[in-house]
């Protein structure tokens, strides 16, 4: 089950992007053991992002519990965590501690502003990470204030998905290797990255550093959202010649105006009058004229409607574990295709040690030092 089936991934819990990424090594079938803080809350099954894991609670203030958790990092492949620089090491489970014994272990830090930095140890969240890059500045219409993407770009795109491919480099090096190495995972730095593409545009002129200003901000008639006459939006992204011309051959607009497609100043113009012919028809009576066609269409779906859709549906985006609908692995792998692994789980000390190699003895033994 799942090309990373057979690797093992200590998970110090957090918040957001950090089960996030324990979420996504764990669908590709790594074995992930979650260490909770005693005393601390279970995971409802709703959570989504910490499905496929078992989990133990440890009390990192008892010698034993520091122990346990080291035993356990002895064994994994990888180590993932989340805290502001320095917790990890006065928990006693710093990446020197940890790697010492452990010497091909991947130790992957994920923070918002990085290990070092004159930011590294404030606070701050996905907004302030992808504000500091350049990401934030860039989202949002003309005259209007920058608008947050959700906490996608910062959290889930510059941190975990960066984290979660930082650890699997180094796991492929370490098997050559056969040395560890820490993966210093910042937000900045991944949010910075996803900006690449705009910055190379930018350097060659092709790219305004303002808000609604450019071919994928909004600013372009053949690339914005529209409302139709029922109150819903459609997306539209003509961009390319062909697909431009059969998005006015679908709309049935005629006006010469429309040819200029790349005349910036035309842009504004252009949008109010697509606008208006949009809002003739609802977004179903626009799908059936232009859903699956090559104007580059797709109706805006809510959280509620995209599960049920056609496409989604055929191709299984979505599934539900534990009664929760969900989305499901991704990407895809043609022979050893990932999986859910199970609902979200709260700690179960007992089990979780045992997958582990920890006895039965071992198991009461923590539990009578109030370890766990």
């Amino acid at each position: 089950m799942g090309p990373l089936k057979g690797v093992r991934i200590v998970e110090f819990a957090g918040i957001g992007p950090g089960p996030f990424a324990a979420m996504l090594l764990s669908d590709m079938g790594a074995e992930v053991i979650r260490i909770d803080r005693k005393g601390g809350r279970s995971p409802s099954k709703m959570e989504v992002t910490y499905r496929g894991r078992k989990a133990v609670a440890l009390d990192m203030k008892k010698p034993e519990a520091v122990e346990a958790a080291l035993k356990l990092i002895d064994k994994a492949d990888a180590l993932i965590e989340g805290f502001r620089p320095g917790v990890m090491e006065r928990l006693g489970v710093g990446p020197d501690v940890c790697m010492k014994r452990n010497p091909k272990l991947v130790y992957g830090r994920m923070t918002g502003w990085g290990q070092t930095g004159p930011l590294a140890n404030a606070a701050g969240h996905d907004i302030n990470y992808i504000a500091l890059t350049g990401a934030l500045h860039g989202i949002g219409h003309g005259g209007g204030k920058p608008v947050p993407p959700l906490n996608l770009v910062g959290d889930f795109g510059g941190g975990a998905l960066y984290l979660a491919f930082g650890v699997v480099c180094g796991i492929l090096e370490a098997r050559a290797s056969r040395k560890g190495q820490v993966v210093d995972t910042a937000m900045t730095d991944g949010a910075a990255s996803l900006m690449s593409m705009f910055y190379g545009m930018t350097a060659m002129g092709m790219w305004k550093d303002e808000r609604g200003a450019n071919l994928l901000d909004g600013a372009a008639h053949f690339y914005d959202t529209y409302e139709t006459r029922d109150g819903k939006y459609i997306a539209l992204g003509s961009i390319e010649p062909q697909f431009y011309k059969e998005l006015l051959e679908k709309t049935g607009i005629e006006d010469a105006a429309f040819a200029a497609q790349m005349d910036r100043n035309a842009w504004p113009s252009l949008k109010e009058k697509l606008a208006v012919v949009i809002k003739t028809k609802t977004r179903d009576e626009w799908d059936a004229i232009m859903l699956g066609s090559d104007v580059c269409y797709a109706p805006v779906l809510s959280l509620a409607e995209a599960p049920k859709h056609p496409h989604n549906v055929a191709r299984q985006t979505f599934v539900e574990v534990g009664g929760v609908v969900q989305p499901a692995p991704a990407p895809r792998f043609s022979r050893t295709p990932p999986e859910v692994q199970g609902p979200p789980e709260g700690a179960d000390n007992a089990s979780a040690l045992a997958a582990w190699g920890f006895s039965a003895d071992d198991v009461a033994k923590l539990s009578s030092a109030g370890a766990i």
